[in-house]
């Protein structure tokens, strides 16, 4: 009986790292597409992988990040787009008497 137990925990474990997962996931998918990331884990607590199916097929708001950046990361840096300060070294010119 011991064993039985033990392995229904084991699924069980799995099945709460899946749920929480997809609710980490549908929140950054809602707030990436500019909704708002309480709507989005609301979402992901309650449908679960269905949360993350349905925030990919919603259109992303206009101003929102997923517009103007992309799903994923940062807007890329171009050279001219460097701050001057960024090329020069730490420490400055040093101490001068």
């Amino acid at each position: 009986m011991d064993l039985v137990v033990a392995a229904l925990g084991i699924n069980a474990l799995w099945f709460l790292f899946i749920w929480m997962a997809s609710a980490i996931i549908a929140s950054y998918l809602s707030g990436r597409k500019g909704y708002g990331d309480r709507v989005g884990l609301a979402s992901g607590l309650l449908l679960a992988p269905l949360g993350i199916i349905i925030w990919l097929i919603v259109p992303p708001k206009p101003e929102s990040d997923w517009k103007a950046i992309g799903p994923f990361g940062r807007q890329k840096v171009t050279a001219g787009d460097v701050a001057p300060a960024a090329h020069q070294q730490s420490g400055g010119a040093g101490v001068s008497k």
